[in-house]
């Protein structure tokens, strides 16, 4: 495998020498632009009494811009797509270094009511999702926070080998985010779409064969005139007659020209996306059966993305007063696009949507293949149907530093309950999470932090961060039951690997020691699977009595008035506990 960081590091180098030369091209374009424009003017000034030849330069200048226009426009174009490139690149060795809070956090899909993506640090600033995420579209990003909070562990292995497959194809998948980013959304997908599927058509269908027909009259008025043949008074008639057909419908078309002006980047990078997507051999079932959406039609898909947003760019040249008029009065422009844009809509207006859900599952995928690019010393769970719900060598957090991260061995069998004890900051939390992580990346699809690791899918629910809610006039306890409640009824229809970070802690101890243990027995009693770290040594008796329970627990020392941890999961019953310790080296208590 690449090493990614010499990787990244070789692709900025080539992309700053690509920069140099791109941008040495924009200046030469601006001059040859400004050049032009002087040597027309020139040409205007002292041949202005020449009205043949006038005519000439005028066209001939119009020509020249819009031809310069064009290739400033890709010379741009060429630029921000390598600047994104050398961005992507920089940006990668950051995250590699640990330094990703700048990113996308996706703190708008933290949902409270979900199974488990309030508690294991899923969404928000320094989350997994900030390190896992690199789309470029919005609908991107709302795709692969609707794959890690699906909680479906149908098809891991197709999943899996997508990912293996998309890893090793870094440059294909930096072109497709690149281009992803360059996107300008000004309007949603979902947005465009229902304007497409809403839309009311204007344009009488005589616009089928009257702007060639008034085209080809107009040419004929130039070269008549240019011959003499007839006066050159006529042209500024014609100009006129022209301007007074296109303003019967201005405003409609305005208001065309104003929706369509704010989709036309986002067609034209959605047909670079399609292309890239077509003209890519995968090998993967998972990726082939969304490629196949967009390669099983007539006509490409990419090429009818293009072909409209090359109409909504003619569209957008009436902005261009100098363009936009003289083109509407002689060869009614807008009309001719508006038509042609209308036929468009009626033809696949239905097919856009599911164009841009294709794209927007690869945007997705694409994360989950540079996650794997980037950790090549991570697993893929082996899934396999047994006795053990996971098994796992070197399992560690994926978010903690690997040079400090420390790695525990871990098996839990199919219907089994661990609880686990332990002093303060000993390290159970961490561990409750990492775990939680390992279900969610291994049902994803993605490898986990671990030498190697057995899986037995199964969907994860969780209650670790229950709050109250003073918005709802509901206690903490009380949120805590409906949270527990959430629980019950979740695990009558399916099964559950439950992991929980103390039970009923809004109450008293005598009321929460009773209310614990039967709250387990019903865990256990429902062939549920699952964790429960806890400061009620109490509650380890259930091991006595029930053959599924087992105890854990994460140690703490104190040595020579220091306190020390080695974060190792260990068989048994936790001893020492640190609180008051951790009182008195504060200042809070007297010693």
């Amino acid at each position: 495998m690449q090493n990614p960081k010499e990787y990244y590091s070789s692709k900025i180098a080539t992309y700053q020498e690509q920069l140099k030369k791109i941008q040495t091209l924009l200046f030469s374009s601006s001059m040859i632009r400004l050049a032009v424009f002087l040597i027309g003017v020139a040409a205007i000034y002292f041949l202005w009494e020449n009205t043949r030849v006038i005519i000439a330069v005028i066209v001939v200048e119009i020509i020249l811009f819009l031809a310069l226009v064009s290739r400033h426009s890709r010379l741009k174009y060429k630029r921000d797509f390598i600047q994104e490139m050398i961005s992507i690149n920089e940006t990668e060795i950051k995250v590699l270094n640990r330094d990703y809070y700048n990113l996308p956090d996706g703190e708008n899909f933290n949902n409270p009511l979900h199974e488990y993506s309030q508690d294991i640090d899923l969404f928000g600033r320094g989350s997994f999702f900030q390190y896992l995420n690199r789309t470029g579209l919005e609908s991107g990003k709302q795709k692969l926070a609707a794959l890690l909070t699906a909680n479906s562990i149908d098809g891991i292995p197709e999943k899996q080998e997508a990912a293996k497959e998309l890893s090793d194809q870094p440059d294909w998948r930096q072109q497709f985010r690149a281009t992803a980013a360059l996107v300008e959304a000004d309007y949603s997908a979902s947005s465009i779409i229902n304007w497409l599927n809403g839309y009311k058509s204007f344009i009488p269908k005589i616009m089928k064969w009257l702007p060639n027909a008034f085209s080809v009259a107009s040419v004929t008025v130039f070269v008549l005139a240019y011959l003499d043949i007839i006066s050159s008074n006529l042209i500024i008639w014609w100009f006129f007659i022209g301007l007074g057909v296109s303003g019967i419908y201005v405003k409609k078309i305005t208001n065309l020209w104003t929706k369509s002006s704010k989709t036309q980047t986002t067609f034209e990078q959605y047909y670079r996306l399609m292309l890239l997507l077509e003209e890519q051999e995968f090998t993967s079932v998972y990726l082939k059966r969304e490629q196949d959406k967009i390669k099983s039609q007539k006509a490409k898909a990419s090429a009818i993305i293009e072909q409209f947003s090359k109409m909504l760019g003619i569209l957008d040249q009436r902005s261009n007063m100098f363009v936009g008029v003289f083109i509407n009065a002689f060869f009614l422009s807008d009309l001719r696009q508006c038509f042609r844009i209308e036929k468009w809509i009626a033809t696949h207006a239905d097919e856009v949507a599911n164009w841009f859900e294709v794209i927007a599952f690869f945007d997705a995928q694409n994360s989950l293949g540079n996650f794997r690019f980037n950790h090549p010393d991570y697993s893929f769970a082996a899934i396999k149907s047994g006795n053990h719900t996971l098994k796992a060598i070197d399992l560690a957090h994926p978010l903690l530093d690997p040079k400090k991260a420390i790695a525990n061995d871990f098996t839990i069998d199919s219907e089994q309950f661990f609880i686990i004890t332990g002093a303060n900051m000993a390290g159970k939390s961490t561990f409750l999470r990492t775990v939680s992580l390992s279900i969610v990346m291994s049902n994803a699809g993605l490898p986990i932090c671990a030498k190697e690791a057995i899986y037995s899918p199964i969907k994860l629910i969780t209650s670790m961060r229950t709050s109250d809610s003073l918005t709802d006039d509901e206690s903490y306890f009380f949120s805590e039951l409906k949270r527990l409640q959430f629980i019950v009824n979740a695990i009558k229809t399916d099964t559950y690997f439950i992991i929980l970070d103390e039970i009923l802690k809004g109450t008293n101890s005598t009321d929460k020691a009773i209310g614990s243990r039967k709250f387990i027995e019903k865990l256990v009693a429902s062939n549920s699977t699952g964790i429960i770290a806890t400061h009620d040594l109490s509650l380890c008796e259930a091991a006595d009595v029930l053959d599924d329970v087992k105890n854990y627990y994460f140690d703490a020392q104190i040595i020579d008035d220091e306190l020390f941890f080695d974060y190792t999961f260990k068989k048994g019953i936790c001893q020492n506990m640190n609180a008051s310790f951790l009182l008195r080296k504060m200042n809070i208590i007297d010693s």
